[in-house]
């Protein structure tokens, strides 16, 4: 069976050189950007394909007779393609957990810290020729609410607790294992100063944050979302950030990517922006890339 790594980038390329080893199975690696309507040409005659967040539309892969499987960089393929669809297609998308929960969770505090002090705003002003010092929110002593508590909601969690806050969380199931006290959703709402999203995108959660739980959060809020823009309503969202319901948001994931920057969200001074890069550090991405390698080594080995 033929694999092709679809969308390798300078960044990821030299970390692809560190993992990959003299007996994996051969997979090609393209470097070339490529527009969205060649990917039947650019994935011509291979079975696997490994995706680092390209999108995948159901009529394109379609016409991608030889492909079987997609190896999805992450665990957000949601975002990027109908995967139910593609499964009816005979085409089996592969994701990857886990590899990065401390990565995201430290991501996510330091958006919430760039938040808390206007620290993006600032930089901006003093490069722009301006001195304005900004009043900041003091983490210790704050509660901390916490959607969603998988690996990176755990890891949150901790890092959290000991910067002084108080933690707690709602999970869509049952935890025994939680750590942090579990409350209901409108409660967690109710009271916390700050929220960071950390549920997995699917079709129980795709608008998740909407216009009513938006209007139930605590006045002053400040949100950080690191899982997947589609988890928010977003024209709530910037209602609320331009009423100042929610004082500050701290985003490292959206609707669409890249954001435009002409987007109503790179417009707004109370958003502090990264570019989907929670996950990214050397690593996360070593333990993401060796793992996607040993799953196409395990297709490959599987009886035709």
């Amino acid at each position: 069976m033929k694999a092709l790594f679809i969308d390798c980038n300078q960044q990821l390329a030299p970390v692809w050189q560190r993992v990959i080893r003299p007996d994996d199975p051969p997979i090609a690696v393209n470097m070339m950007p490529f527009e969205r309507g060649e990917l039947p040409r650019v994935l011509d005659g291979y079975d696997i394909c490994i995706d680092d967040h390209s999108y995948m539309p159901t009529g394109l892969v379609k016409q991608c007779a030889a492909l079987r499987h997609i190896v999805f960089l992450g665990t957000g393929a949601a975002s990027y393609m109908d995967v139910g669809e593609l499964n009816e297609l005979g085409v089996t998308v592969h994701t990857i957990k886990g590899y990065g929960d401390t990565a995201v969770a430290e991501h996510t505090i330091a958006l919430m810290m760039a938040c808390c002090r206007d620290i993006a705003r600032m930089d901006r002003g003093i490069r722009g020729g301006s001195w304005a010092p900004q009043e900041g929110v003091q983490l210790r002593g704050k509660t901390l609410g916490i959607v969603g508590l998988g690996g990176i909601g755990q890891e949150v969690a901790r890092i959290a607790r000991g910067i002084g806050m108080e933690v707690v969380a709602w999970n869509r199931t049952p935890r025994l294992d939680a750590g942090p006290r579990l409350v209901d959703l409108d409660t967690l709402l109710a009271m916390s100063d700050v929220i960071s999203l950390n549920l997995t995108l699917n079709d129980g959660t795709r608008g998740f944050l909407n216009a009513d739980r938006i209007a139930r959060l605590k006045p002053g809020l400040i949100l950080v979302n690191t899982a997947r823009g589609a988890l928010i309503d977003e024209p709530a969202l910037i209602t609320a950030l331009q009423s100042g319901r929610i004082r500050h948001a701290g985003l490292d994931v959206f609707h669409a990517e890249p954001l435009k920057p002409d987007h109503p969200l790179a417009q707004l001074d109370n958003v502090t922006l990264s570019a989907h890069a929670a996950f990214r550090t050397l690593e996360a991405s070593m333990t993401l890339l060796r793992r996607a390698i040993d799953i196409v080594r395990r297709i490959v080995d599987e009886p035709q």
